[in-house]
């Protein structure tokens, strides 16, 4: 089994962590409901995307 020759440090292993985070995801308000959606994607409650009915 691989042992670590010498410790990590603190600032070393916190280096490291840094990008293991949550993040809220980006959300943006539908033009045509008013219902926050995902960017980038077709509104849930409405069908629209851009503007545009997409879905029925």
């Amino acid at each position: 089994m691989a042992v670590p020759f010498r410790r990590v440090s603190k600032t070393a292993k916190r280096k490291r962590r840094t990008h293991d985070k949550l993040e809220a995801p980006a959300l943006v308000v539908c033009p045509t409901c008013g219902e926050y959606t995902l960017s980038h994607r077709v509104c849930k409650h409405c069908g629209s995307y851009r503007g545009k009915k997409v879905v029925e």
